[in-house]
């Protein structure tokens, strides 16, 4: 049978601490009062590094199914009281057993760390995605976030933290083909090479959703990883440097650092659209994490207003109902239906009537504004406030009421309707329909804050006529959710992270920082990206409107992703519609990765159609982005040319690596090969020629390694035209 300290080991193991820095001997105690194991020494004796290696790998995959076997066999039944803790000691375990799981096409491990002659003396830690011991309880592979772990991501020959020796491997298949060792201990002065391995992770074609970087992880990129979870970071990163990857392995990271704390508080994933976060939601299991949420904003909002999203608003009144301006009218709207009492109150308990002056009254529902609570908490106070008033009447005529008689009075009936009458109740949907149907009720609470036209440009051309048949608008949602909490406190998570960040209205930044108001955000983004009328102009703004001011901004200007030949014709944009951003540094040299295509009008859709053939015949996945209103025309081409092919979200596969991709829903997107229809046509798909030429600049950086341009318009004079 087991018993409560071995489910409680095997439901919550993970790599145990083995301190922060190699102490000075194997058996020196590390912090927390752990020591750490002395393992794998290396035996001279042994000629095939190779083989060694693959023995250590078949070892841990065996000791890992030992571990999940183990967690299999739990027999609860003694230590659960009742059918509610089976059911929940039974969820833990299903969930324990999911997060083993041995992933063939992952590797168990891809790096190992050997410490130098002093420091931790012929040892070695194998570095992987999750810990594996053996039957002692030894380390075979070590967490990729425990601090043993960080000098395998920062050491270097001019900083080498105690590391002798960093051994990167190369799989193929999830089988184990090749290392790469790199010495740390050499003169720092002397060239260091860059890894052939790590470049080769990085540019290894992308068929499937969005993987984990946790091989590839980078010095800056690390330290934005392991940043703690009481403060806030957001993130501006330019196209391929890796930002998106950051916030999801910082998630990561904080589970396995704060694990108890934020399973209480629980964490979220927000993504900008469902295709977006199906691109990239086998990053985290694929780490062991499977208990975090995702959503878009318009989920999360509609969700808690508990309204469904059936209309669209134009880009003038989506920018009004966006603006910060708009939470000072709701809170106007809420307060009016606050009115002061002008009657005296009358309460009758027995034979006796106990009288509260109107006066008395006003000043208790004036000093719940003033403390600027919530609606519906001060709507609770209210009656408390008026019993207690009725309670020192008591006293004073002899009584000795308790609470007892305070709840009692509390209850009266003409408290009640006193209540009801002074600060009643309501309700977030009704309030913003009434808002947005009738001109006067803006009006009066707009006033100083909108003027006529934007008065105007909110409310609705024909309004519903009742609350239950309105086709309430993203933007409408998130103006029904403001409400609902200025009657009642949103939940706040632990932890939240905010993709594509930069695209948020105001309105929408202060929805998700409700989220999170006691608890911490990763914020990322890019200013050059933001494509709605409302994308944010600096992240000063975007953060305060969060409810973060204070939060810590990191720049990521390295790119792992793109091409330079491709991130250096994109970034030929950046003058025109983002002054002052820094450009993308692109380490990858890819000659030849950049084509550009002119063609006919009558032939521009064949031309593109060959363009995807010719991607086609290279390795890894092909995306064929385009103007919005151009995907019919595309899709009807390539079904005639017998080209399957995919919309955004479908997961690519052997057989069909072709996406065909609106170039709304590019953003956040990868592709080995991507061919680019009509550039001027992205452009003039949007109400502005600013956000036009960012939606272009998303598009033309979506590839990994190769991009081909097909037009027979003009190309935009800011791409023609050479700095």
């Amino acid at each position: 049978m087991a018993r409560i300290a071995d489910l409680a080991r095997l439901l919550s193991e993970r790599c145990p601490p083995v301190g922060n820095r190699p102490g000075p001997s194997p058996s020196a105690p590390r912090s927390g009062g752990f020591a750490v194991p002395a393992y794998h020494h290396v035996d001279q004796q042994q000629s095939d590094p190779l083989a060694r290696e693959r023995a250590h790998l078949a070892s841990s995959r065996a000791a890992l199914r030992t571990m999940r076997e183990e967690v299999a066999a739990l027999d609860i039944r003694d230590v659960t009281a009742n059918w509610v803790n089976a059911e929940v000691l039974g969820r833990q375990i299903e969930e324990r057993i999911k997060a083993l799981a041995d992933l063939a096409d992952t590797p168990l491990f891809f790096g190992r760390l050997d410490y130098a002659a002093g420091v931790q003396e012929g040892q070695r830690f194998h570095i992987g995605r999750r810990h594996v011991h053996d039957g002692d309880g030894d380390p075979m592979v070590v967490d990729w976030r425990a601090p043993v772990s960080q000098p395998f991501y920062r050491a270097s020959r001019k900083d080498p933290q105690g590391v002798e020796l960093r051994r990167r491997f190369g799989y193929t298949g999830g089988e184990l083909t090749a290392y790469e060792d790199e010495r740390l201990s050499e003169d720092e002065g002397a060239a260091q090479a860059v890894s052939r391995l790590l470049q080769a992770e990085i540019e290894r074609p992308r068929v499937g959703p969005m993987r984990d970087i946790v091989a590839t992880i980078q010095p800056e990129q690390d330290e934005i990883v392991r940043s703690g979870l009481a403060g806030t970071v957001c993130v501006q990163g330019g196209p391929g440097t890796g930002k998106t990857a950051v916030g999801l392995h910082r998630v990561a990271y904080l589970l396995y650092a704060h694990r108890e704390r934020l399973a209480r508080t629980g964490t979220l994933v927000i993504g900008p659209n469902r295709s977006f976060l199906h691109y990239i939601e086998q990053v985290l299991p694929a780490l062991g994490e499977l208990a975090v949420g995702q959503a878009t904003v318009e989920e999360l909002v509609a969700a808690s207003a508990k309204v469904e999203v059936r209309g669209a608003d134009g880009a003038a009144a989506a920018v009004v109902k966006g603006d910060a301006r708009m939470a000072r009218v709701l809170r106007r709207a809420l307060r009016s239906h606050v009115v002061m009492p002008v009657e005296p109150l009358v309460v009758v308990r027995g034979s006796r009537r106990w009288r509260v002056p109107a006066y008395e009254l006003e000043e208790m529902v004036r000093e719940l504004l003033e403390r600027e609570i919530r609606y519906g908490a001060a709507r609770e106070a209210l009656p408390q406030r008026v019993a207690h008033a009725v309670l020192v009447r008591m006293e004073q005529a002899g009584e000795a009421p308790d609470d007892r008689v305070q709840d009692q009075v509390a209850r009266n009936p003409a408290v009640k309707a006193l209540v009801k009458a002074v600060w009643p109740v309501v309700e977030p949907a009704r309030l913003v329909w009434r808002l947005l149907s009738d001109p006067e009720f803006l009006a009066v609470h707009a006033e100083g804050l909108l003027d006529a036209d934007e008065q105007k440009a909110v409310l609705w051309e024909k309004p519903a006529r009742s609350v239950r048949s309105v086709k309430w608008s993203a933007a409408d949602a998130v103006l029904v959710d403001e409400v609902a909490d200025l009657v009642a406190r949103t939940p706040s998570l632990g932890h939240v992270v905010l993709d594509e960040a930069q695209d948020l209205s105001p309105m929408q930044y202060r929805a998700v920082g409700r989220r999170c108001s006691t608890g911490s955000a990763t914020v990322l983004g890019d200013l050059a990206q933001g494509t709605t009328p409302w994308a944010t102009g600096s992240w000063a703004e975007a953060l305060a409107h969060l409810g973060k001011p204070e939060a810590l901004v990191e720049e990521l200007t390295a790119g792992f992703r793109v091409p330079r030949e491709v991130i250096a014709y994109a970034s030929r944009l950046l003058p025109h519609m983002s002054p002052g951003l820094a450009r993308v540094r692109s380490v990858r040299e890819a000659p030849g990765s950049l084509a550009v295509r002119e063609a006919a009008a009558d032939g521009r859709d064949a031309a593109v159609v060959a363009a995807c053939a010719e991607s086609l015949r290279r390795e890894g996945s092909i995306g064929l982005i385009a103007a919005d209103a151009r995907v019919p025309a595309l899709a009807a081409a390539l079904a005639a040319a017998g080209l399957g092919h995919l919309a955004p979200g479908e997961e690519t596969t052997a057989e069909v690596r072709l996406t065909l991709v609106p170039a709304s829903l590019a953003k956040g997107l990868e592709y080995d090969h991507v061919v680019l229809d009509e550039p001027a046509a992205v452009v003039d798909g949007e109400p502005d020629e600013r956000t036009g030429l960012r939606r272009l600049y998303v598009a033309l950086t979506r590839a990994v390694s190769g991009l081909v341009v097909v037009h027979s318009a003009p190309l935009p004079r800011q791409l023609a035209d050479a700095d």
